[in-house]
């Protein structure tokens, strides 16, 4: 079995669970650990049951970016771009997500995961996003990309600061939950997450709901 970073903290009070802090957005939900031998139904092996779109070699269909919120009405506007595409033996699609300080001063935000999406999963439960910083190691299927278990975080509000007319971007990579059947499934998921402004004792001025929505075909 491949795995995509060093370390991953084991959920131990429900297998399967996907658990997320606070405002670190939705949370996937458990789903038995399918073999890899097993065939999916149509289309959620990286086909579209007419021919396929899966490419040669990947490890699930190509993803692309098909709508996103409009700003919010905060000092912080939010972005995000497709890194990678398609899905390799060697690691999955990848996002990145980011935010700018448009005021005239530093800002400071949080909750510092969930600001750029990381460990949110989309609505239907299927799909997450994980942190692509090299730090931790994943346990997701090779050549897959379909998480095998829950991933846990801590649960402490995390903030930090912005400075004027600067931003922070960070790289979020996109795996199965293990609801999903077979591996990344295709169809149109959307992501969303809230994002404050807090002050210096991490208590909310003020904050908004900001999404997106990627298709997988």
């Amino acid at each position: 079995m491949h795995h995509t970073r060093r370390q991953y903290l084991r959920y131990m009070g429900g297998a399967g669970s996907v658990l997320a802090a606070g405002l670190a957005g939705c949370t996937g939900r458990s789903g038995p650990d399918d073999s890899q031998n097993e065939t999916p139904p149509s289309g959620t092996d990286g086909t579209n049951g007419s021919g396929g779109t899966r490419p040669e070699g990947t490890g699930g269909p190509g993803v692309s970016l098909v709508s996103t919120d409009e700003d919010p009405d905060l000092p912080v506007q939010p972005s995000v771009e497709i890194v990678r595409d398609t899905a390799t033996e060697d690691h999955p699609p990848r996002l990145q997500t980011t935010l700018t300080n448009t005021s005239d001063e530093a800002v400071r935000v949080g909750e510092g995961r969930a600001v750029h999406f990381e460990y949110v999963t989309d609505d239907s439960g299927l799909l997450t996003l994980l942190p692509g910083n090299g730090d931790t190691e994943y346990p997701a299927e090779p050549d897959c990309w379909r998480l095998t278990e829950g991933i846990a975080t801590t649960e402490e509000y995390r903030t930090f600061e912005i400075e004027a007319g600067e931003s922070s971007s960070r790289p979020v990579d996109l795996y199965a939950t293990p609801d999903a059947d077979g591996c990344l499934p295709v169809g149109e998921y959307r992501f969303e997450s809230t994002i404050a402004v807090v002050g210096a004792d991490a208590e909310a001025e003020s904050s908004a709901t900001w999404g997106f929505s990627v298709l997988l075909e």
